[in-house]
């Protein structure tokens, strides 16, 4: 990859962020495209994000910036504009830039990304029972695009029953044709399982639920995206259950994020080195 003046840059804010992805896929995926773009991974700690958004927004050729863990939900006040499903869920994981402003806007994909990979992978969620295991950034924006599908019943479990109550009243405002419910973490019963938490990116990490409650034929979804399986994946092939890697909600929402930040990567690229 050949870096210039004429680069477009794209960012990604992370922390910790050793662990992620995204730069790989987005540079490879250009690269192959012919594009002129560099995503690289800004490792900002908590008490210095105020202090970088504000200098990144004076960077003309910086379209923008990737957000992941832990910043989804915190960023959202430092944005100028939010999209309207960045609005709705509270939660941000992308952010353009104005070159002529600096004026920062936020979007949000996670949940049209992990659909976008669950379609990709003959999967879909119409009809079905899904546990989600989640109400965080990531958690809001895949329950949001979950509830629009029409599933047969949509639970959320989060360790803070607060947050999970305060994301099932929002969502019960805006699709009150769908069964919609408080989980404790059982997993018995669904169809779909979808760990929205950032358990399982460390070895050391808890299980986001018990995998003893598992139906052999149902469907186990990652958000955490690592090398090899996460243990909830590892769990659950031992129960017999189809799993399905965080990866796939990358090569999903990639494109949607590029597209936002004014970068126009193409899907098959994508698709490509993240392969099936």
């Amino acid at each position: 990859m050949h870096i210039s003046g004429q680069t477009k840059l794209i960012g990604i804010v992370a922390d910790p962020i050793a662990h992620v992805k995204t730069p790989q896929v987005i540079n490879q995926s250009a690269a192959n495209q012919g594009l002129d773009v560099a995503c690289i991974p800004l490792h900002v700690k908590a008490q210095n994000l105020q202090k970088v958004l504000s200098g990144v927004a004076g960077i003309a050729n910086l379209h923008g910036l990737v957000v992941t863990i832990p910043y989804k939900e915190s960023i959202v006040e430092y944005c100028d504009e939010l999209t309207d499903l960045a609005r709705q869920i509270g939660s941000v994981n992308a952010v353009r830039i104005d070159p002529e402003s600096g004026r920062l806007t936020g979007g949000n994909f996670d949940g049209e990304g992990l659909l976008a990979g669950l379609h990709q992978q003959g999967h879909s969620v119409y009809g079905k029972r899904v546990l989600l295991v989640g109400a965080g950034g990531a958690g809001k924006s895949i329950a949001w695009s979950i509830a629009r599908q029409k599933p047969a019943r949509l639970a959320i479990y989060n360790r803070s029953a607060a947050r999970a109550e305060a994301l099932l009243e929002r969502l019960k405002k805006q699709f009150p044709e769908v069964d919609l419910s408080i989980s404790d973490g059982n997993a018995q019963g669904f169809d779909v399982i979808i760990n929205a938490t950032s358990l399982g990116l460390r070895d050391e990490d808890a299980l986001p639920l018990d995998p003893g409650t598992l139906n052999a034929d149902a469907l186990v979804c990652e958000a955490v995206v690592r090398d090899g399986d996460t243990a909830l994946l590892a769990a659950a092939r031992l129960r017999g259950c189809r799993v399905h890697p965080g990866q796939h909600m990358i090569y999903g929402q990639i494109v949607q994020i590029c597209r936002f930040l004014g970068v126009d990567l193409q899907q098959e690229q994508v698709a490509r080195i993240l392969g099936p």
